[in-house]
């Protein structure tokens, strides 16, 4: 064929990674500030007298008794989990209209919306004066989010070359890490402030990442796929030709015209993902999030501090263990950048999946130590520090694993006509089980004890098995060609037709 060769891993289309593409994907994943520095900020500020007395006082007075109380139970609280799972849920609906408007008005547009819904919500938090008022900004964060992370990953992997797709595509998480790892900072620092008004100052400077995000969303081209798809082909190969550095563009944009007539002639993308022949996408887009939140990384994320105080922490050595996490969290995000396009996404979520089976099992064997059933115990400084490297070893695995794969996977083996759709599910599941171990977490901590890692690392080996058993290697493949992956497997491909184009193929090569 013209212009291109198939390989074992399908076509491989000319081009280069060009300073447009980087400078372009490098802005795009702005988008995961807003997510991560929330993620960071409310565990922080929920572990703050202040914040606690102001807005949940019976959680404080809890907090206040004697060490002989349960420590596992001493933030227990629906109101308090509420505000942080709040935020989730209203991601989880944002998630259904995002579809629509990423594929009707572009990933661009998708994301200039959500930073501006995301600085209002930040602006009220910032300013709360009750609860009500804190959660209806958590709620303008969610929408948010639930566009931003619905449109970012989409366009990261259709301006990336197939050979470079994974290491732009993870700059998404890593811009996670860097706003979890801002908040953990801001939330030690502002602590300490006298007035105990610093809580403030966490959550109005949420409207920092909003605005770069706003900000670099209103330059940013748009993506040669939404183009096409959008009716406006002339634009569409001009972008082509200067994000791939080649005018040799003419087989990606044949296939990307013969998707987009494919994607056109389907009238519900909804009803179009549940066919059988897109069995394997559509149990993808609901197993990988799923997953991915069933690690018990916002257990760590989330609740850092609270966790930390919980097991026998100070206040202050609460939320700095939470930035030495939020550092391991930041730093491992590029050992994954460096070796997903080499190594490929199954051994790095293998390895990571058994690193974080080993770290959580003995986690929960330390704690159980310590605390018992009772949660009655002091714990020491050289403890304490075990614990924390324990924890550190389970985020790095995370961080360089099902982490960034977890968006990664996703939103490459979906074909152009299910992709927004597709996508939007993929948000939806990791928002409803996001919100569901925001909201319960505390009360299982509480019930569970001990046991709760035990619960997170029987998930973890659930997880391990399904990469080892169920998800192809995609490293490589252009994410038009992806679906050549399903005909090829030994279970997806009775899902499948696609023997003609493995047997094509299998004459090119």
């Amino acid at each position: 064929m013209a212009g291109g060769s198939f390989t074992e891993k399908g076509k491989q289309y000319p081009g280069k990674m060009t300073v447009f593409v980087f400078l372009a994907c490098l802005v795009a994943s702005s988008g995961g500030l807003i997510f991560g520095y929330d993620i960071g900020i409310s565990g922080g500020v929920t572990s703050m007298d202040p914040f606690l007395i102001k807005f949940f006082p019976s959680v404080y007075a809890k907090e206040q008794e004697v060490v002989e109380t349960n420590q596992y139970c001493k933030f227990d609280s629906t109101l308090l989990t509420l505000f942080t799972s709040s935020l989730y849920l209203a991601a989880l609906v944002a998630s259904l209209f995002a579809g629509y408007i990423t594929k009707s008005c572009g990933r661009r547009v998708s994301m200039l919306g959500g930073g501006v819904i995301f600085l209002v919500g930040a602006i009220l938090n910032g300013f709360a004066q009750n609860v009500a008022m804190l959660i209806v900004g958590r709620i303008f964060l969610g929408i948010g989010v639930g566009f931003s992370n619905q449109s970012v990953p989409l366009y990261l992997s259709e301006m990336a070359p197939a050979k470079m797709r994974g290491m732009l595509n993870i700059s998404f998480q890593l811009m996670i890490t860097i706003g979890i790892l801002a908040a953990n900072l801001i939330n030690y620092f502002t602590a300490k402030i006298a007035g105990g008004w610093g809580w403030r100052i966490g959550l109005g400077l949420a409207a920092v990442p909003a605005v770069i995000m706003v900000g670099g969303s209103i330059f940013l081209p748009d993506t040669p796929n939404s183009l096409v798809a959008r009716g406006k082909p002339d634009r569409a190969r001009a972008m082509l030709r200067r994000i791939r550095g080649t005018d040799d563009v003419g087989l990606e944009f044949d296939d990307l015209v013969a998707a987009s007539e494919a994607s056109a002639a389907i009238g519900n993308p909804w009803s179009t993902l549940l066919q059988r022949r897109y069995r394997p996408q559509l149990a993808m887009a609901i197993i990988i999030p799923t997953l991915q939140q069933l690690t018990g990384i916002n257990v760590v994320m989330f609740y850092a501090p609270v966790l930390f105080k919980t097991i026998g922490f100070g206040g202050t050595a609460s939320l700095m263990s939470a930035v030495i996490t939020g550092l391991v969290n930041m730093f491992a995000t590029f050992v994954s950048i460096a070796t997903v396009d080499r190594l490929g996404r199954r051994k790095l979520l293998l390895q990571g999946g058994a690193q974080m089976i080993i770290a959580q099992f003995v986690l929960g064997t330390l704690i159980a130590i310590k605390f018992g059933t009772s949660g009655v115990a002091e714990i020491s400084r050289p403890y304490a520090i075990g614990v924390v490297l324990c924890i550190c070893v389970f985020v790095s695995a995370f961080a360089w694993s099902w982490g960034p794969l977890g968006w990664l996977v996703p939103s490459e083996i979906f074909p152009l006509e299910i992709r927004s759709a597709a996508q939007s599910a993929v948000v939806v599941f990791n928002m409803v089980f996001t919100f569901v171990i925001a909201q319960i977490f505390l009360m299982l901590l509480c019930r569970l004890k001990f046991g709760l890692f035990y619960f997170f690392g029987a998930w973890e080996v659930v997880m391990t098995l399904f990469v080892y058993f169920f998800l192809p290697e995609t490293k490589g493949i252009p994410i038009e060609e992806m679906d050549t992956i399903w005909g090829n497997h030994w279970y997806w491909r009775r899902f499948v037709d696609g023997n003609a184009k493995v047997q094509q193929m299998s004459t090119a090569v």
